[in-house]
């Protein structure tokens, strides 16, 4: 495996005196090959064709720093990728699973076991392995009877109701009766709570309304049972106070900005994907909004718009006091631009919403090779920009970027874990900070039509 020659220091010699900060603490210059508009044939005859470009901005530094070897990097093909997941998988499946047995002691998705039998319910949906669908039963079952030890909490992510919805998912998918009911009526033990609809009015109950820990979690939850169960399997009766009360709040939280929602965590305007407004939107535009709710949206959206830096990055909040940093799903260009995607899709009447999308990518093309494995804070979710753009636009020159991203994990993740250059996470073989995450990456990557980030998308 090839070595990788980082940027140098301030004060290093440099011949063209070319450095830049966020390179040097979380970024790796990305010396990848960029997609040739002019090409076409098989995947073997764009792969070779793809070799030895680079883009504008690192082409003289890299020209000098890199061996050959690195500039003419190019992705694995499909059948390498998905060869290379499933025997990830296995080893992740060791470390979090068959070493503790039955023992769980984190049930939840995010860093959690569940983020295991999350892997493997996408290697069953992307192979059909009837023994990844048993894995990922097996382990769900578990976290279940571990749920009851951990402190309550209603979201996909970080709660019960994703024990709940990916037991009931995959239950379907077995065809098994008994245990599909059995998930879903403890789910709908939970949908009953009457915080989940509690209005700014009653002050939320103290419940946020965030992706990560609050409202917008739980109907993530809802609508991954509808999809894989059937729509109204959780029905809207149930939903719509939830999203009605999730609009009141964000309404009654705009009264200090221009935008005609907001929300707060932790006292703090948030604007990203894990804890902010972007992914609050992504997810309200999954639901049939009236008039006057859609209007609200939209004007979020492009309130949002209006919030980026100079280079095109979005900040973590309304107030960030650290600069143009963070290129992350959960905070930045990387989850706002998924949400794009999204408001492109429902919205196509504002031309300016693609756009948007498109130019956040860049962002994440140009900045977004972090030293970080992980979904929520590394490559593996930031490739999952460019197969959102790829799904929603049809452009082949996203879908090679995230290959790109994903042959850059590939072929340099081990050695540059091992080495100290790249944080493999604290939970090095979880979904969102490690190696679970990776896999779905690379399974995903073998059927980009159907990708979708995990907990996100859906």
């Amino acid at each position: 495996m090839a070595q990788i020659c980082l940027p140098e220091k301030p004060g290093q010699h440099s011949t063209h005196n070319i450095y830049f900060p966020w390179q040097e603490i979380r970024t790796f210059p990305n010396n990848l090959n960029d997609y040739k508009v002019n090409i076409g044939g098989t995947e073997e005859e764009v792969e070779e064709s793809q070799k030895v470009e680079l883009n504008h901005i690192t082409a003289p530094l890299v020209a000098l720093k890199y061996p050959l070897e690195l500039r003419e990097h190019s992705f694995p093909r499909s059948h390498h990728f998905l060869k290379s997941a499933l025997a990830l998988k296995a080893e992740v499946i060791q470390a979090t699973w068959m070493k503790n047995g039955p023992r769980v002691s984190n049930p939840t998705l995010y860093v959690g076991t569940l983020g295991t039998a999350f892997m493997c319910f996408k290697a069953y949906l992307t192979t059909g392995s009837k023994q990844d669908l048993i894995d990922c039963c097996d382990i769900v079952d578990s976290c279940c009877a571990a749920a009851m030890t951990v402190e309550q909490n209603v979201t996909f992510l970080r709660g019960q109701p994703g024990i709940y919805a990916l037991g009931a998912a995959a239950a379907k998918c077995r065809h098994d009766e008994k245990r599909l009911n059995f998930f879903l009526n403890l789910f709908d033990k939970v949908a009953s709570q009457r915080v989940l609809s509690a209005g700014p009015a009653e002050a939320g109950h103290g419940l946020t309304y965030e992706l990560h820990f609050g409202r917008v979690g739980f109907l993530y939850a809802a609508l991954f049972i509808n999809r894989f169960i059937g729509e109204e399997t959780v029905p809207w009766c149930t939903l719509g106070p939830v999203v009605d009360a999730v609009m009141a709040a964000g309404r009654a939280g705009a009264t200090l900005t221009s935008s005609p929602l907001m929300y707060t965590w932790k006292g703090t305007r948030y604007l990203g994907a894990s804890h902010g407004l972007a992914g609050i939107l992504h997810i309200l535009m999954h639901f049939p909004l009236n008039k006057a709710d859609h209007d609200d949206v939209k004007g979020a959206l492009k309130y949002l718009l209006r919030t980026h830096y100079f280079r095109g990055n979005y900040p973590s909040n309304e107030h960030n006091t650290r600069g143009d940093r963070l290129v992350h799903w959960c905070h930045g260009a990387p989850g706002v631009a998924i949400t794009l995607c999204k408001a492109a899709e429902v919205y196509p009447e504002e031309e300016g919403f693609r756009q948007a999308a498109i130019d956040a990518a860049e962002v994440v093309w140009q900045r977004g090779l972090l030293r970080r494995l992980g979904l929520c804070h590394g490559v593996s979710g930031n490739a999952y920009v460019f197969l959102s753009l790829y799904r929603q636009f049809g452009s082949k020159k996203h879908l090679f970027r995230a290959r790109q991203f994903a042959g850059f994990l590939h072929k340099h993740a081990h050695h540059l874990i091992a080495n100290g250059e790249m944080n493999g996470g604290d939970h090095p073989f979880s979904l969102f900070e490690g190696l679970a995450g990776t896999v779905c990456l690379w399974l995903d990557v073998t059927r980009p039509d159907n990708s979708q980030f995990p907990a996100y998308e859906i």
